[in-house]
């Protein structure tokens, strides 16, 4: 028992309370990449919804334009960005910029707000990871939907250069082919994902 008692008190340690956001993210160098109050938000929702793994959290920011990298894995125990990558949007949120959202079935909107991560599994874009979305009547039919994090060609630089801006999804966060697995692997099985789009 009190073995399990010291390793309790070592793990939250390093989520100590001079661990606040601000620092958290200063440390992380997160200054450039994005607002202070999205990285704010997405943490707090951290004690708001308790997920099972509180060692990383997801940002999705998508009020940056499709051309730029606005997908974020933060590792908050050893205070670093693990992945920054290019994301896409829901086709019916917007082209470059995605300015429409919805939690309908079928509306082809992304549905802002925070998400838990579930289990994998491989279907018709490969290997996909499953979202339960937490918020009700924001994104709480994300499952029915099957909105699910997966791998798309059109998600790269590439893409870009002849389109001006990439693919655009049903409303899935699709991600480059070439780093989708491993980030995948990174955050399933219960970790918190925020997807912000400007409210």
């Amino acid at each position: 028992m009190n073995f399990i008692l010291l390793f309790i008190s070592f793990y939250f340690a390093s989520f100590s309370a001079s661990d606040s956001p601000l620092s958290l993210f200063n440390e992380m160098g997160l200054e450039k990449q994005m607002d202070y109050s999205v990285f704010e938000t997405a943490y707090n929702g951290m004690a708001k919804f308790n997920p099972d793994k509180k060692d990383k959290l997801v940002i999705f920011d998508v009020t940056k334009p499709s051309t730029e990298k606005r997908f974020y894995v933060l590792d908050l125990k050893g205070k670093k960005l693990l992945y920054h990558c290019l994301a896409a949007h829901g086709k019916g949120s917007g082209e470059n910029n995605a300015n429409l959202f919805s939690n309908t079935p079928n509306s082809m909107k992304t549905a802002p707000g925070f998400y838990l991560t579930l289990s994998t599994y491989s279907g018709k874009h490969g290997y996909s990871l499953k979202l339960r979305g937490l918020e009700k009547g924001i994104n709480d039919n994300a499952e029915k939907r099957a909105i699910v994090i997966h791998g798309a060609d059109y998600v790269s630089d590439d893409f870009i250069k002849v389109h001006g801006r990439i693919g655009r999804s049903w409303g899935c966060p699709a991600l480059p082919v070439g780093l989708s697995k491993e980030i995948i692997d990174c955050i399933k099985d219960g970790t918190l994902l925020y997807i912000f789009a400007g409210r």
